[in-house]
């Protein structure tokens, strides 16, 4: 077996260490900084480098940390794995995403436990199971946003082919998987990269520190190293699409991005294997060039979430309007409405958040709306709240219902947040589960910190490091089949039923959605082809005028609505939805 590894700090030696036996390795003359050597090896056999006679470390690209991020790694043979089932093939523009934790998804908080309960998602409708990072980190619990080992997967979550299994039953039930991928940073624990080479630059810092290395010397490995673990997921795992995480944290000057590599090399590999991959960006600059395809001077990412969208709807529902919530809190219908027709809110306009203008306009003639993901809830917008509350913490049965109408009827590609569909109340909070004690004494006292100078009790802010915040957070199914949970899970069905069969509600023209609303009355209702969209966020009925040929046939209602008025005036019930269609 070939083991090789991308060393430039090493000065003199490289040793590999296999099953407690050495292997100096060569200089390969050829690639600088590179060390290589062909030893017999099987699947799961340990193994780590050291440098210049120095402690042993864990392969940079290792594919399975068996005993964590410090300990050794393990050979993985991706071809050991028989497949049953084929990618589905689907495509962001008739997709249903549902962003899921594998920690908290279930009891049991592992892939094969999850696997078990997709089922229950094919069944509702959704076509991709969005899954938070999977990379190793220290200790058992945490988000997965502080992973360390790019190339890997958490072993408490049933390492790789436990990965497989998910994968290949996601599959075989007609769903696609995308994985949600950090390349900003890496965790403060258990990061050993820059034992290595220079992983990271002190040219740009950023909220975790030294920024990763995208730009200066050395770079050009650190980017290879970035994109062959994302090109891994997608080849060894078949994951179907990426999810990529604050993409504006990038610190990247280079006239060619990483991000702009990254979209090429997928494509490519898309084209090579004859079924679609894509990628998701997560991104703060409300800029259309992310999603832009290459060919016309764009980035090239396929889609990106739209928190703009998130806000207005968050705002509309709930009143909210501390941080970044204020520049929506305006006039939140009005917001509401413009995300709904031009994406982006902030499309540079001013933003009184930031104290400057923000964003750039999109193309509604040219974009098509499948670039974007709409949401009214995701991890961040729960678990960054001081209590981790869902919006079903302070709304109603019918409010969570509009919010469901909008996400899955609007132009954008419909994402869920795990147990929305049926109003979840069990909370989902900020956990983590560091061995160091110091870094866990910090997280415990920075988060208590930052929520005490927005008026929160420190004695109320969950403890991270304390396991029944994680236990809190899981998910309650037994709530489904009462009411009024089990009503809104036949709201979110029978919506995605309507979204998979109604080919206006995929309909990618931005241009053709249109919107009338009354700010004060708190109603909206949009258009789509021959549909027509209605919820009333009041709690008083609503007089909305259609201007219709009063031969409207109700497709969808949350509380009984009849059909419009001969005058075309549609009477819809306070904190309600409607979807009805032209006679």
């Amino acid at each position: 077996m070939l083991f090789e590894v991308w060393a430039p700090n090493a000065r003199d030696r490289v040793t590999l260490e296999l099953n407690g036996s050495a292997h100096p390795l060569d200089r390969d003359a050829e690639r600088e900084g590179w060390w290589t050597g062909v030893v017999p090896a099987e699947d799961g056999d340990r193994y780590g480098f050291s440098l210049d006679g120095g402690h042993l470390l864990p392969d940079p690209r290792s594919r399975r940390q068996p005993d964590g991020p410090d300990g050794l790694s393990a050979v993985v043979d991706h071809s050991a794995y028989v497949w049953r089932n084929e990618s589905p093939r689907l495509r962001l523009r008739s997709s249903v995403l549902y962003e899921l934790h594998l920690g908290t998804f279930t009891p049991e908080g592992t892939l094969d436990a999850a696997a078990a309960r997709l089922g229950e998602l094919a069944g509702l409708g959704v076509t991709h199971v969005e899954l938070m990072p999977l990379c190793p980190f220290p200790g058992v619990r945490g988000w997965g946003y502080d992973g360390v080992a790019p190339w890997a997967v958490h072993e408490p979550y049933g390492g790789p082919e436990a990965l497989k299994r998910f994968v290949d039953t996601a599959h075989g039930l007609g769903m696609g998987v995308v994985l949600d991928v950090v390349h900003n940073h890496l965790g403060p624990d258990g990061n050993h990269l820059p034992f290595f080479g220079p992983y990271f630059t002190e040219t740009h810092h950023t909220p975790w520190g030294a920024a990763v290395n995208l730009d200066a010397p050395g770079s050009d490995e650190v980017r290879a190293y970035f994109r062959g673990s994302a090109l891994a997921w997608l080849r060894d795992y078949r994951i179907d699409g990426l999810r990529l995480d604050a993409v504006h944290a990038l610190a990247d000057t280079r006239a060619l991005t990483f991000l702009e590599e990254l979209s090429a090399a997928v494509d490519e590999l898309a084209k090579e294997q004859g079924r679609p991959h894509f990628l998701i960006a997560e991104s703060d600059l409300a800029d259309p060039r992310t999603t832009t395809p290459r060919a016309l001077g764009g980035i090239g990412i396929h889609a990106q979430w739209n928190d703009d969208f998130h806000h207005s709807l968050h705002t509309a529902l709930t009143g909210e309007s501390q941080g970044y919530y204020a520049d929506f809190a305006r006039a939140p219908m009005a917001a509401l409405a413009k995300t709904l027709t031009h994406v982006f809110f902030h499309d540079g306009t001013y933003s009184a958040f930031r104290g400057r203008r923000h964003g750039r306009p999109v193309d509604r003639e040219r974009t098509p709306a499948h670039r974007f993901l709409g949401y009214a809830q995701t991890h961040d917008q729960i678990g960054n709240r001081a209590l981790g509350d869902r919006l079903s913490d302070s709304l109603s049965p019918g409010l969570l219902a509009c919010a469901a109408t909008l996400v899955l009827t609007g132009p954008s590609v419909p994402m869920l947040f795990m147990g929305e569909e049926w109003g979840a109340t069990t909370p989902w909070q900020y956990f983590t589960d560091h061995t160091d004690p110091e870094l866990a004494e910090a997280v415990r006292r920075g988060r208590r910190r930052e929520f005490a100078e927005h008026g929160w009790d420190e004695n109320e802010v969950p403890d991270p490091q304390e396991p029944a915040t994680r236990d809190r957070s899981v998910l309650d199914r037994a709530e489904r089949g009462r009411d009024p949970h089990k009503r809104l899970l036949a709201w979110y069905r029978l919506l995605i039923a309507l979204r998979r069969t109604l080919p206006d509600l995929t309909d990618p023209d931005l241009a053709g959605v249109k919107v009338a609303f009354d700010e004060e009355a708190r109603w909206l209702v949009f258009r789509r082809g021959i549909l027509r969209v209605g919820v009333n966020l009041g709690k008083e009925p609503a007089l909305i005028p259609l201007g219709s040929n009063g031969r409207d046939q109700v497709l969808a209602e949350w509380e009984p609505v009849g059909t419009p008025a001969v005058d075309g005036v549609l009477r819809l019930p306070g904190e309600s939805a409607v979807v009805l269609t032209d006679g």
